[in-house]
């Protein structure tokens, strides 16, 4: 586990090891979030659009689920 030290500032430091493996680099922002009794810090994403693409994929086609949602809504009279 690594440890850093809270200024008088209330600043951290990142150690360079997590810097480097989440690819942190100078001016990048971070959010802070609490969890009961636990703060996480959380990497912004730099362009969140493209970082959410692809997230949603499926085999299937969420057209013809809707479709076939309705046929069944429909067969049962809804």
């Amino acid at each position: 586990m690594k440890t850093s030290t809270l200024s008088a500032k209330g600043w951290v430091v990142i150690p360079q090891e997590l810097r480097e493996r989440f690819g942190l680099k100078k001016g990048d922002k971070v959010q802070f979030v609490e969890y009961g009794n636990v703060i996480a810090v959380v990497p912004v994403s730099r362009d969140p659009i493209a970082k959410s693409a692809g997230m949603l994929k499926s085999d299937k086609s969420m057209i013809e689920a809707l479709l076939k949602s309705r046929e069944e809504d429909a067969a049962k009279g809804k």
